[in-house]
């Protein structure tokens, strides 16, 4: 499978400062990758790389297969981006914005139709038909309307910078689920940065790790998720018996303060049913897992040794 985007050795510098160093990364069709770093890591200068508001230093990056900086600009109408802001007038309704928009784009048909079902497939219907301006929306109907702006073109690829930033749960719930939409309904693959890991963990089926403009690591979400440590606290009828059962099944297990702790596992139902087959009850469970944050440090810690 061809690469949507792929950067070979990219570099960006800002005067003696190397922002950039040596990316290498590539985006897949139906990804949703996230890309995971500390402020100043170098995500939203990658991410103004790749939409042309500012250009590599050094190496070069493919859209769609193609290198060529001159033919990269027609292609770049198959990619939508929101960088920090999303762009709207101010002064029109989230229905005139999206009208405009769908005239520059040269779009024919029903506009008025097209707007709407835009605003409605991005949880907007409430401004459907009234003239409230898009500078009185709430931070989280101004993201949505930001991505229904860039959902007007059909795109292929969209690109986001912290599109939760600022956001409250509920809209950030709002938007996470409106970007799962986007890619399983819509086919959009979505490259998104985000400090907020856990909630990016709910997200991405593959993750980039950015550490002082480079990238350490490329992971899908299945191998991330299987190289986590887990680990669950188990209160039983018998824990010398328990304890037995789950070592002669391979796994890890001790005498805990409160209860018998058990690793070694892939899926916790494993152990569970291991000691109900063999006679002892679970009156009741808890399982540990490191979480994206907690892989993420370790990560950078590793690097650092």
């Amino acid at each position: 499978m061809e690469p949507i985007i792929e950067t070979k050795g990219l570099c960006k510098r800002y005067g003696d400062k190397e922002v950039l160093h040596d990316v290498n990364l590539q985006v897949y069709p139906g990804d949703i990758l996230g890309l995971v770093g500390k402020n100043g890591a170098g995500k939203t200068t990658l991410i103004r790389v790749l939409t042309d508001v500012a250009h590599p230093s050094g190496g070069s990056f493919t859209l769609f297969g193609e290198e060529d900086p001159r033919k990269q600009v027609i292609l770049r109408r198959k990619i939508a981006a929101m960088v920090e802001t999303p762009a709207f007038y101010g002064e029109l309704s989230g229905e005139r914005n999206l009208i405009s928009r769908l005239i520059l784009l040269e779009k024919s048909g029903d506009l008025q139709a097209q707007a709407e079902e835009l605003l409605r497939f991005v949880g907007l219907d409430e401004v459907i038909g009234t003239n409230k301006k898009a500078r009185d929306y709430s931070l989280g109907m101004r993201q949505r309307l930001g991505i229904a702006m860039a959902l007007s073109g059909e795109p292929e690829l969209l690109i986001l910078d912290e599109p939760t930033n600022g956001l409250d749960p509920a809209g950030i719930l709002q938007i996470r689920e409106l970007l799962l939409r986007t890619n399983r309904e819509k086919g959009v693959t979505i490259l998104i940065s985000s400090h907020i890991l856990g909630e990016l963990s709910k997200l991405a089926t593959r993750y980039a790790f950015l550490d002082e403009g480079h990238v350490v690591q490329e992971i899908t979400a299945a191998q991330l998720e299987g190289s986590f440590d887990r680990s669950v606290l188990l209160f039983v009828s018998d824990e010398k018996k328990a304890l037995e059962l789950l070592r002669k099944q391979g796994y890890t297990a001790e005498k805990g303060p409160e209860g018998i702790v058990c690793y070694g596992y892939k899926e916790v139902i494993e152990p569970l049913k291991a000691l109900l087959l063999g006679g002892v009850d679970v009156t009741h469970f808890k399982e540990t897992v490191t979480d994206l944050e907690e892989y993420f440090v370790s990560l950078l810690n590793e690097e650092g040794k």
